[in-house]
Formats: structure tokens, C-alpha cells, sequence
């Protein structure tokens, strides 16, 4: 090399552009489609928490002092609707069924009589079929003294009673209940915290 020559500089490239400090926006499709997955994710809870309600179960408040001392007013219940899709009503089941004079209004009473059975009152304790019947759940305060029937239970039909019978709008007052209006099975008190337990 010519020592008058001056040796050929590194080569640079030129730095790229700074990228921009806020991300350019989304395009408006891409809008749209996270707008429709939200829709559409939307759309499942909603159905789901429709099926829950329609077909398995549902929570209740407890209104009045009817079902004492069971149950205690304004306390909260999880309802089985799917119960009785699986077997049949019981005697001593607690039950939730449409009032049948106003199906608008939802009840909370036990079943007593059975389709077929013949319910009476005897100054307040109840026969069935002739014999007394066993129930542990009526305190001997809210029993009563009251007398009924003897009535035959229709065939479809269920005779109900609250627990507290001296503060109870039930079968006595009303007739029996059309199984078709029985749509589920308290099973569980979950408020307040130091009453949580099954409801039987």
C-alpha cells in the first residue's frame, strides 16, 4: 500500500428507524374478532347458568317462619330440581313448588301425604293412613291443636305441612299439590355461615 494512501474506512450501515414508543393500533378486524369471541364466550356462561337453574339447582330465600325450627326466615337454600327426574317424591321430603292458587309464588312445605294416603289431624298430630306419624322435625310448641280431614290425597297429588303448624298456609288450608308443581328438593342451607348444613 501507497504510504500516501489512506486506508479505506470501515463500512457502516445505517441503524434502523426507532421503533415507535405507543404500539400501532390494532386493525379493526382484529376489534371485531375479540369483540365476537367475548359474544360468543358470553353466550356459553349464559346458557350454562340457564341450564343450572332450569335442570339442576338454584338458591332460595327463605321467607317467613313456616318451616321453624328447620329453617329461620330470610335464610339461603340450594334447591335440587333434578331430584325428582331421578326418583321419586318422598314422605318427609322438604319440597318447592308453585302455589297453586297463585303458580306465580314459590312455597317451601314437607310432604306428608302420598298419592292414595288418607292425611288426618287429631288435635294437632297427624295420621296417615290410620296410624300417627313419626315427626321429629315438629317441635311440640309449633305443633298445635288443630283438627283435619280425615282427606284422601288424589292420585298426582301430595299433601304438605310446614314444621311450625300454628304459623303455616299449607294443605289444610289450600288441598293437596299437583306433582306437576313440585319442581324440586331443598337439600342444603348455605347462609348464614353458622347454620350451614343439609337441610332433612
Amino acid at each position: 500500500m501507497n504510504a500516501t494512501q489512506e486506508a479505506p474506512l470501515d463500512v457502516v450501515e445505517p441503524l434502523p428507524a426507532p421503533e415507535p414508543l405507543i404500539a400501532a393500533p390494532r386493525p379493526r378486524l382484529g376489534r371485531l374478532r375479540a369483540a365476537l369471541e367475548l359474544l360468543h364466550d358470553l353466550s356459553v356462561a349464559v346458557l350454562f347458568c340457564f341450564f343450572l337453574i332450569t335442570y339442576v339447582g338454584q338458591a332460595f330465600r327463605v321467607q317467613g317462619a313456616s318451616m321453624q325450627p328447620l329453617l329461620e326466615d330470610d335464610e339461603r337454600i340450594l334447591v335440587n330440581k333434578f331430584a325428582y327426574r331421578l326418583g321419586p317424591i318422598r314422605r318427609g321430603d322438604v319440597v318447592v313448588f308453585w302455589y297453586p292458587r297463585d303458580p306465580a309464588v314459590s312455597f317451601i312445605k314437607r310432604v306428608v301425604g302420598l298419592p292414595g294416603d288418607v292425611v288426618e289431624l287429631r288435635r294437632g298430630l297427624v295420621h296417615v293412613n290410620g296410624r300417627p306419624l313419626d315427626e321429629p322435625w315438629v317441635a311440640a310448641e309449633f305443633r298445635g291443636h288443630d283438627s283435619v280431614g280425615p282427606v284422601e290425597v288424589e292420585r298426582g297429588h301430595y299433601f304438605v305441612l310446614g314444621d311450625h303448624r300454628t304459623s303455616s298456609n299449607d294443605s289444610r288450608a289450600w288441598g293437596d299439590v299437583p306433582e306437576r308443581y313440585i319442581y324440586g328438593k331443598a337439600v342444603f342451607r348455605f347462609w348464614p355461615l353458622g347454620r350451614i348444613g343439609r337441610v332433612q
